[in-house]
């Protein structure tokens, strides 16, 4: 599930990277508006100038010559004076009577042609109704994006006398220029940024969330039973620096808490194993009082029969005895195992010579035919393969003929021995508690037999599992692990439980 989500480091990366491109991008596009608007600007005053210019010469010669009634009369005469006004402007206009009928194009250089064109009644009405008597216009055509305005000339009386069209062609070469120039500078820089910018992220996000790994990783290995090792970071943020505070006393209550849980697991343990022992020894203790008591009762020295009868008693005070210097000799064994002595032996042979104490018609065994050589304890192992036959035959019902495999598998670093048996199987119940101490389903018995098993696989670095089959019996396997090479003291040495 976690593979899915995205670490931290790569979100502040991407988010860096993200934050960047976008601030391009504004950038970019605040300075396309301000260029548009600067270029809109620029070519308005250019339109105003240009057209202030040509009113002032077109005023100043008709003014000359008194002639501001007079052009369609000397409209010979004053085509060539408009064309020069045209050429010396390096401009485009147009003149119209009040009517709207034209008397002079720039543009077109028929007169005949020139006629064609009038101003719409409605375009006049709108002009004349204007305070300042001019109307602008933003057109459009196959020549290119441009402005046009219409202005009323005036006499020295201060009456309209002729229209003026003066049409105006953008000039977008130099703002062209001067925003591609620009563009390609921000281009550069951006491009400049972004190197930048994904190294920096980079060690940013590197630079915070190293702290945060380093956390993740301390936390990763902390355990209640083992060392744990308290966090210290340079340069960490306080954010940081609390969070490593605060596992820091988590540490302290764990420990406080492994201690006392240690502590409380000993006394437990102490405390059943003092009731189990003080269980099997009472056991023997009664009918040991109620022998002595019938024998103080009985016991006549004049009897003939009386020493007899004293060997009797001896023996069976000697029988609760035993049976008492077995209990305490087998808790014995279960918490403490003498200190193993490790050589290499053929186990494949050991384990024959412990099935030699039982009926060998039982017995199936498969194992290799050359020595199978394994570092082990040969006491210990000859103890764990009899505790384990024993069960065997325990749980084959008494109707049923025992049968017992043994088989024995090699590798360069592993063993497994399995032990197969017919019984009647182990309860589903019972499964969880097959290793525990004091756990069994006979009458007889402490119940420490398979849990002291289970201690010494442990001690030989191994371990041991089983599966059963109600009604059909039970297969016991047993692995053995090699030991490195800086392992072998420490095994030798380790505590048993």
């Amino acid at each position: 599930m976690s593979d899915n989500k995205v670490s931290l480091r790569s979100r502040i990366f991407f988010s860096m990277i993200v934050l960047t491109i976008f601030s391009l991008l504004l950038i970019l596009f605040a300075s396309y508006l301000q260029y548009n608007t600067q270029s809109e600007d620029y070519n308005l005053r250019r339109l105003i100038r240009k057209e202030t210019q040509v009113r002032t010469h077109l005023s100043y010669l008709l003014g000359r010559d008194s002639a501001f009634h007079s052009i369609r009369d000397r409209r010979a005469y004053y085509q060539r004076e408009f064309t020069s006004i045209a050429a010396i402007h390096k401009v485009e206009f147009a003149l119209f009577d009040l009517e709207g009928a034209p008397l002079f194009y720039s543009y077109v250089e028929s007169t005949e042609e020139q006629d064609h064109y009038r101003l719409p009644e409605e375009l006049r009405k709108q002009l004349f109704d204007q305070p300042e008597l001019r109307l602008s216009d933003q057109n459009s055509e196959e020549r290119g994006k441009f402005q046009s305005s219409y202005s009323a000339l005036i006499d020295d009386d201060g009456l309209p006398y002729v229209i003026l069209y003066f049409p105006y062609f953008e000039d977008v070469s130099f703002s062209s220029t001067e925003l591609n120039t620009f563009l390609t500078r921000v281009y550069q820089i951006s491009l400049l940024m972004m190197i930048i910018t994904f190294s920096f992220a980079f060690l940013l996000s590197g630079f915070i969330t190293r702290p945060i790994e380093s956390l993740r990783a301390k936390i990763e290995k902390t355990g209640l039973l083992q060392g744990n090792e308290r966090i210290v970071l340079d340069y960490a943020s306080k954010e940081i620096d609390s969070l490593a505070n605060s596992y820091n006393r988590m540490l302290d209550a764990l420990e406080d808490s492994a201690e006392k849980l240690a502590k409380n697991e000993r006394e437990q343990a102490w405390q059943e194993m003092a009731k189990q022992v003080a269980h099997e020894i009472k056991n023997p203790l009664t009918p040991m009082r109620l022998t002595v008591q019938s024998f103080q009762q009985r016991f006549d020295p004049t009897d003939e029969n009386s020493l007899e009868k004293l060997n009797d008693f001896s023996t069976s005070i000697i029988q609760q005895i035993d049976i008492m210097s077995k209990v305490a000799s087998a808790f014995s064994d279960f918490a403490t195992l003498p200190q193993p002595k490790i050589a290499e032996e053929d186990i494949a042979e050991i384990t024959r010579r412990a099935t030699e104490i039982f009926d060998p018609s039982i017995f199936e065994i498969n194992f290799p035919d050359s020595p199978v050589l394994w570092p082990i304890d040969r006491t210990q192992w000859i103890r764990v393969m009899t505790n384990l036959i024993q069960n065997a035959l325990q749980a084959i019902p008494k109707d049923r003929e025992p049968k017992i495999q043994l088989s024995l598998t090699q590798t360069e670093d592993w063993l497994e021995l399995q032990i197969k048996d017919n019984g009647a199987g182990i309860a589903k119940d019972d499964i969880p508690k097959v290793f525990e101490p004091k756990f069994t389903t006979k009458t007889t018995g402490m119940g420490l037999g398979l849990a002291i098993v289970k201690n010494i696989i442990d001690s030989l670095n191994g371990s041991i599992d089983f599966r059963s089959t109600p009604e059909e019996g039970t297969l016991f396997y047993i692995h053995l692990y090699k030991l490195k090479q800086h392992e072998s003291l420490s095994f030798i040495t380790r505590e048993t439980r």
